[in-house]
């Protein structure tokens, strides 16, 4: 049993759809229902006769009719010769049939006489209204359309009662409203003051909230603020209407739908109309019943009366009349739906009047559904589109983004990194905070995985803002943040994702000093993309490229002459070229790592300037040309770490004012002792070796503070190094010591020691005299430490320092 809840809910359902009704589909709906009361009338009639044929008896016949007496006597009048001869008088007709045998005649006449569209009339008017009924919703059950228009009509409320609608609207109507008013009060004060309106109109900005609104009587757009469920409420419409139109947009299934349940429409009332009014001429009041009955009433002609043809008549002719307005209607919406381009719906109009310019149009079944929305109130379209606007998603989650990060929650996610400087990273965003440049304290702004990232005036309230991070982002600068970054930016750093090219606004930041560039943003054609960007980035002094190129770009040599550190990360690809390194005379610092070499580039030779050089991570095998390092009187620093290096050249004591030299990572079994000529080395780094010995003339290395040589294979350190007395740090773990000698003891300077992964047993208490190291910085094993002596012990205990 139905209960009236469901069938509350049924009607509710089917009051939805009015939205998708046009005016056609209404009238229709009325005819249908006046059709129907027309076949409910007649069928009543019918049901509620008693008798519908009334029969009498025919006994005189003439002409092969039944007639009365009065025609056979006008007829022999009008035959007769003599006009003098008298008339005689009328027959008398007694009929004395029983009641029974009348009811038999009547019913005998009314199935073999009676014309079969006078006996079933009602029916034919309840199957044709049965069919319009049908055709009429058919599109709206049909399984393929009735699930996209239940959810489109479902979106299409939310989207009109939704707040961020009525937002996005007024914003619209308030932009239109005080843009004529506020040029207008300005004209009218510049001209008071004998200026010219035109100048000063064109430096006339409309920011919101605007001072004259109150005054105009208009609100604020800025006033009506989303709370958080309004926001979340609208997010999910928006996801919503991307997923319908995905899903809808490809297809014209209802389009379809809707134009052949009108052609049958149209096909039905041509029908109708062409056999309706000829059969309304067989529902007449007399019938001549010629039926065989004789035998049983002694009569075979009689003379029955149809007592509902008049009133048949009258019906069938207001039905023939509301089937000429159905199918003319028909025929109007089959005319609507074939000259129309249905197919198509532009926002055109709707995107001149408002600031949201990106609403899309849409096409097929997504287009004509909102054509027939457009029948019934334009108003719905207009409110629907909003939803359709990337710009009006934007502003959303940049509101809900305002509300979920208030400056207090950004305030706790400043940090001081590395470099002691403060720095507010944020991460997988939907965009920028707002609230973020209350916080002028930030010096560096990190943005890591945020899709899309606006910098917008506002930028210019963070004074202390010198360094800048983007990391896998789409960073998009406004004109006046621009402005800022470029007058105080000093350091960038961009990280992409996909191939690209460099954003433009980073060639306009003319005071930067650093900029920092990962991933596919150099293809092969880089050589000459944007010759005129580097050019004006003149105060740039370090430029680090992480990408995958087979030769500096000529735009780096060419315009960069004054760079002093390049730094290369070609991540594993071979770098080919590299002559025209020579351009670079004020180089100081050279890094090309993962570039694949196999030997030094003669180029490098030619940079007298330079300092430090890294080769990190290349696929060196021998560095023979190091005597030519000779040339380079300025370089400190040389890191041929993580290559396959087997042994180093005994030209490298030739290398007098090298100071760090980092050789770790590679295959070398022996050392040079003209390595140890390098006396100014006060770096110098052998981890992750083959080597078995240290030779004793490490003595004279007498600035070496850092030392490492652990993940070798060690077995005995020399009394030599003992002599190092600035040594600071000392790596020996994982080699194969048996003992650690007592004179390191004399390295009253160290800090950090490594032991740890050797064949120790004890260690000595000579460690006392190590009064700069910390129990932290003691990296042993935990059973060694029980060997000391106890006051040892104690002192590493009560400072926990870190190194």
């Amino acid at each position: 049993m139905i209960t009236l809840t469901e069938l509350k809910c049924l009607a509710d359902a089917q009051s939805s759809y009015h939205i998708l009704k046009p005016w056609w589909d209404v009238f229709w709906y009325y005819i249908t229902l006046i059709m129907l009361l027309v076949a409910v009338l007649a069928g009543a009639l019918q049901l509620t006769q008693s008798r519908v044929l009334c029969c009498l008896p025919c006994k005189v016949e003439f002409d092969n009719h039944c007639a009365v007496p009065w025609d056979i006597l006008k007829a022999s009048v009008n035959t007769s010769s003599d006009p003098g001869t008298p008339l005689p008088l009328p027959l008398r007709i007694q009929n004395d049939l029983h009641r029974q045998q009348y009811s038999y005649i009547d019913a005998v006449c009314y199935e073999k006489q009676l014309h079969w569209f006078a006996k079933f009339f009602p029916y034919l008017v309840l199957l044709h209204t049965l069919i319009f009924a049908a055709c009429s919703n058919f599109w709206l059950h049909y399984p393929s359309t009735s699930s996209r228009l239940e959810h489109f009509v479902a979106i299409l409320h939310k989207c009109f009662d939704s707040p961020w609608t009525t937002r996005a609207l007024s914003e619209t109507v308030a932009e239109q409203s005080v843009r004529p008013l506020t040029l207008s009060k300005s004209k009218v004060l510049l001209s008071s003051s004998g200026c010219s309106a035109d100048v000063d109109s064109n430096k006339q900005s409309l920011p919101y909230p605007q001072p004259g609104l109150e005054s105009a009587g208009i609100e604020s757009p800025t006033s009506s603020v989303l709370d958080k469920k309004e926001g979340e409420q609208a997010k999910a419409i928006f996801e919503k209407v991307k997923r319908f139109r995905m899903h809808v947009e490809q297809k014209d299934i209802i389009y379809r739908v809707y134009l052949k349940q009108i052609i049958v429409k149209v096909i039905l009332f041509v029908l109708i109309i062409t056999y309706v009014p000829y059969f309304l001429t067989y529902i007449t009041l007399e019938i001549d019943c010629l039926v065989d009955v004789q035998a049983f009433t002694g009569y075979k002609r009689y003379q029955c009366v149809y007592s509902l043809a008049e009133i048949f008549k009258v019906l069938a002719s207001f039905y023939v009349i509301l089937v000429i307005l159905y199918g003319l209607t028909s025929s109007y919406s089959l005319w609507w739906m074939l000259r129309s381009s249905l197919k198509q719906y532009s926002f055109e109009a709707l995107r001149e009047k408002s600031n949201y310019s990106d609403i899309p149009d849409v096409k097929n079944d997504f287009a004509f559904i909102l054509h027939l929305a457009d029948q019934y109130d334009p108003l719905y379209s207009k409110r629907f589109s909003i939803f359709l606007s990337e710009v009006s998603e934007n502003k959303l989650k940049q509101i809900n983004l305002n509300n979920e990060w208030t400056v207090e929650k950004l305030k706790s996610k400043l940090v001081k990194n590395s470099q002691d400087k403060i720095e507010l990273h944020l991460f997988m965003l939907n965009g920028l905070p707002d609230n973020v440049f209350e916080l002028t304290e930030i010096e560096v702004l990190s943005l890591e995985l945020i899709p899309e990232v606006k910098l917008p005036s506002a930028v210019s309230q963070l004074v202390n803002l010198k360094e800048l991070h983007v990391y896998h982002s789409s960073l998009v600068v406004d004109h006046p943040a621009l402005a800022f970054l470029e007058e105080n930016l000093k350091i960038l750093r961009l990280k992409f994702t996909e191939m690209g090219k460099i954003p433009r606004w980073v060639f306009h930041l003319k005071n930067l000093k650093e900029l920092y560039l990962s991933g596919c943003v150099l293809p092969e054609q880089v050589s000459t993309m944007q010759l005129e960007g580097f050019q004006d980035l003149k105060n740039l002094r370090t430029l680090y490229l992480k990408s995958s190129i087979s030769r500096i770009p000529q735009v780096i040599t060419d315009l960069l002459p004054s760079l002093q550190k390049l730094s290369l990360d070609n991540e594993g690809s071979k770098l080919v070229v590299l002559n025209n390194l020579k351009k670079m005379v004020n180089l100081k610092s050279l890094e090309l790592i993962s570039c694949d070499l196999e030997r030094i580039p003669h180029s490098i030779f030619s940079l007298n300037n330079l300092h430090e050089l890294n080769l990190k991570e290349n696929n060196l095998k021998t560095v023979e040309e190091i005597i030519s390092f000779q040339h380079l009187q300025n370089l400190s620093c040389l890191k041929l770490w993580h290559n396959n290096i087997a042994y180093i050249p005994a030209q490298i004591g030739a290398l007098s004012n090298l100071e760090q030299l980092s050789l770790d990572h590679n295959n070398i079994e022996n050392l040079p002792l003209q390595l140890f000529l390098c006396t100014k080395l006060h770096y110098l780094d052998l981890s992750y070796n083959h080597l078995t010995f240290i030779p004793e003339e490490i003595q004279y290395l007498s600035n070496l503070q850092y030392f490492a040589v652990n993940n070798n294979n060690i077995e005995m350190l020399p009394d030599g190094l003992f002599q190092c007395k600035k040594l600071q740090c000392l790596l020996l773990g994982k080699n194969s010591l048996m003992s650690l000698s007592p004179h390191v003891g004399e390295l009253s300077n160290l800090t950090h020691l490594e032991l740890i992964g050797n064949y120790l047993e004890i260690l000595p208490p000579e460690l006392e005299g190590c009064q700069s190291l910390k129990r932290s910085c003691l990296i042993v094993e935990e059973n060694l430490l029980n060997t000391l002596p106890p006051p040892v012990t104690e002192r590493l205990q009560t400072c926990l320092d870190k190194c």
